[in-house]
């Protein structure tokens, strides 16, 4: 079934809360699990189903394709395992120079976190979305700099 698009993408749960997906001959595949190809630089496009032995079973070319019960199934699967926290706010930071310290709001709370080098900040595709990486691999993102408030933009130019 690798291949199949995602308007014959079939997706349940079985009575233990696994996902199942039943391909195009009624064969279901029980402990299916969705895989983003590119999560953080274009995370609505490029999903593998993926069977429990390792094998893609279904790709959907974009995630917003879709029907809204399959969407929910695919987003309360996938939120688990997906942690980079989305920086809201850029509250202060130690230093102009690295390594520093930043506090920042995040969609998760307020937190900080060890900047080591400004080439540990990167850009995404597209231009203004850029990923954060921190001294403990921990990984942040802002998905539109251009939205972030004034205070946030001027600090956050210190180190582009």
């Amino acid at each position: 079934m690798s291949g199949s698009t995602s308007a014959k993408l079939r997706l349940h749960r079985d009575a233990a809360g696994r996902l199942v997906l039943t391909d195009e001959a009624g064969v279901e595949h029980v402990g299916v699990v969705p895989v983003r190809a590119f999560p953080l630089a274009a995370p609505d496009e490029s999903l593998a189903i993926v069977g429990p032995t390792g094998r893609e079973l279904a790709w959907v070319e974009r995630i917003d394709q879709l029907d809204a019960p399959t969407r929910r199934l695919v987003d309360d699967e996938l939120a688990p395992r997906e942690l980079v926290p989305e920086i809201r706010r850029l509250l202060r930071v130690s230093s102009v120079v690295t390594p520093c310290t930043w506090f920042v709001e995040t969609d998760r709370g307020d937190t900080e976190f060890v900047l080591k080098a400004e080439e540990d900040i990167r850009r995404l595709p597209g231009g203004s979305a850029l990923l954060i990486a921190s001294a403990h691999g921990m990984h942040y993102r802002i998905g539109d700099r251009a939205a972030l408030d004034r205070a946030s933009r001027k600090l956050l130019d210190r180190f582009l």
